[in-house]
């Protein structure tokens, strides 16, 4: 029973991704398919590797802390190095969240004063033009 293997393009289509991004990610290391004269040829590992990578990009991860982890992974997989880095960069990745969510909400606070204040001299105005 062979390997199932992918295109180019049946992964940029069922991940929404140009194959450019994909040519990208192959460029920068996070992806190694073999080569069938010009044709790339993607194995599963590749393909669970680009929704790691498209996944990693949602949630804030860099290109490079991706590689690190694959890195990692390749190395010594499901290895406590592996994890305590995920975990380490989890929680950077949460902080710098958490920081961003209090400069929202601070800001909403300040647009929301802004805008009573401009409702209150607006309702004077016209209440003043009606006299």
């Amino acid at each position: 029973m062979s390997e199932t293997t992918y295109s180019i393009g049946e992964l940029s289509k069922e991940f929404d991704v140009t194959p450019r991004s994909i040519r990208f990610y192959e460029e920068q290391g996070l992806l190694a398919p073999e080569r069938a004269g010009q044709s790339r040829i993607y194995r599963k590992k590749d393909r669970v590797r680009l929704k790691l990578i498209l996944r990693g990009k949602r949630l804030g991860f860099s290109l490079a802390e991706t590689k690190t982890l694959f890195e990692l992974y390749d190395s010594n997989q499901n290895s406590v190095a592996q994890l305590e880095e995920m975990l380490r960069m989890t929680n950077e990745k949460k902080q710098v969240l958490h920081q961003q969510m209090d400069d929202i909400q601070m800001l909403m606070n300040e647009l929301n004063d802004v805008e009573h204040r401009c409702q209150d001299e607006l309702a004077q105005l016209t209440e003043a033009r009606a006299k």
